[in-house]
């Protein structure tokens, strides 16, 4: 039997791929199909089922083309409903995949009907666990995301996960590898491991809430203390999940459209119409971008900023690319959250902008050092660290105000258009989104500090030196 992971770095997602005699399965494939058909013809396999582990709130999965495209069973835990033709699994039920199988295990808690797969190769054996967003590596599935009002709690939820946890995943083999949907850099847990799999035994040892001697109501304090509000697109990400949604390949279709630099400009003042350089944070600060334009780097967390920062799952977007070769690579990427609106890419980049003698619109940019040379003389008014609130409590430069970029417009009135502000993240990437949405809000001084606060540390700049608390991780 083959059991492959399937990562993709900026969902920080895990997909599984399972073949067995010419039988393959795929666990929380992505939306783009190609790659498990890819495979499977590969194995010279047909694809029988494809097996979800909840309904996604972080990306659109794509259960439903795989299905169309194969003949593929979809399979969802005991509870789930949808719009497409499900089959919902009983726990403990068996699906025989070639000489092996894989048997549903209902582990409800992150959401009603998360289940985790158990999977028994062609020997018998039970060599892994694929747990969803049941069990992470150092860490469990915040429990406060399919909350019922006045049906379902955060404390309810939290109640289930601890005894699917102890019930049905600590009951396992402690040889056994846990393979997760997700991890570190996924909102759908506190604390995630950047590890992508181990054994449980050493879970056991090393994870927070599988502490042998923990009682539920210990288990449900830890688990529901320090959660933040969930990224906005959360919501609309499930419910796209339980649709059915534009194909992947006519989303890519009117994405990488071409738009010559006059049209592009035409477009880019439409109100309805936002813009978005994707292009290395090098190339947008030394090249300045096109006037309103927000700054989303496609080699950063691209797909997880666009959903916390784009409020509007329906936006009609247009885009700056480093290159066309990466045109296909961005409208996927835009998709995997949701955002199909995707108009499509200035031709010629912002080489061909600048040929057309149009306006381009820069962030200033300025070192650590002379940013801690200013800072300490007072010759700054408004120095922002945009980090979450957790790496700010944890240690900051002294005299510099938290302004978190999750939180970016529930607090900007708070941000005064007639102040030079100077901003900083960790290493640059949140800094220049930060100030790229400044600048369109009509923040007319907005200067980068280049390094950010790894180069900060390298500076005699005074700082804090707290212990984030355990509430704020």
């Amino acid at each position: 039997m083959k059991v492959e992971q399937l990562f993709t770095g900026c969902l920080a997602e895990m997909a599984y791929y399972i073949e067995s005699n010419g039988e393959a399965a795929v666990i929380d494939p992505l939306r783009e199909t190609e790659p498990y058909l890819r495979m499977a013809e590969a194995d010279n396999a047909k694809i029988k089922y494809v097996f979800l582990t909840h309904f996604h709130a972080d990306f659109v999965s794509g259960q439903y083309d795989l299905a169309q495209k194969t003949g593929a069973k979809i399979i969802f835990g005991p509870n789930a409903s949808a719009e497409y033709d499900i089959y919902n699994g009983k726990d403990g039920e068996e699906f025989p995949l070639g000489e092996g199988k894989i048997t549903l295990l209902h582990t409800p808690g992150h959401t009603m009907e998360s289940s985790s797969y158990l999977i028994t190769d062609d020997e018998g054996n039970t060599p892994y666990v694929c747990t969803g967003d049941c069990l992470f590596i150092g860490d469990v599935g915040r429990p406060d995301l399919a909350v019922k009002q006045g049906k379902l709690t955060e404390k309810d939820l939290a109640g289930h996960l601890y005894d699917s946890l102890r019930n049905k995943i600590m009951t396992l083999p402690d040889d056994i590898i846990v393979y997760p949907n997700h991890g570190a850099g996924s909102a759908c847990g506190k604390n995630m491991s950047s590890e992508t799999f181990d054994t449980l035994g050493n879970q056991k040892k090393t994870n927070y809430a599988l502490r042998a001697d923990m009682t539920k109501e210990e288990f449900i304090v830890e688990v529901t203390t320090g959660l933040k509000p969930p990224p906005q697109y959360f919501p609309n990400n499930v419910r796209m999940n339980k649709t059915i949604n534009t194909s992947i390949e006519d989303i890519l279709h009117k994405g990488t459209t071409p738009l010559d630099a006059a049209t592009f400009k035409e477009m880019s003042e439409q109100k309805d119409i936002l813009v978005v350089d994707t292009r290395s944070k090098e190339l947008y600060a030394e090249e300045g971008t096109v006037p309103g334009a927000w700054y989303i780097g496609i080699d950063g967390n691209f797909a997880p900023w666009v959903g916390a920062l784009i409020k509007d799952i329906n936006q009609k977007i247009i885009f700056i690319a480093d290159s066309e070769n990466r045109v296909n690579e961005i409208v996927t990427r835009f998709s995997r959250v949701g955002y199909d609106n995707t108009l499509g890419y200035l031709e010629g980049g912002i080489a061909n902008w600048k040929s057309h003698g149009f306006e381009v619109d820069t962030i200033g940019s300025i070192s650590a050092h002379l940013f801690a040379e200013k800072l300490t003389k007072g010759e700054m008014e408004k120095p922002v660290d945009v980090r979450k609130e957790s790496e700010y409590l944890s240690e900051h430069v002294v005299g510099v105000e938290n302004f978190p970029l999750d939180f970016i417009h529930e607090n900007f009135s708070e941000i005064n258009p007639d102040k030079e502000y100077f901003l900083h993240c960790a290493s640059g990437y949140r800094s220049l989104i930060a100030a790229s949405i400044f600048k369109a809000n009509g923040v007319k001084k907005v200067t980068d500090v280049r390094g950010g606060f790894k180069d900060l540390k390298e500076t005699e700049v005074p700082m804090t030196d707290y212990v984030c608390p355990t509430t704020l991780l």
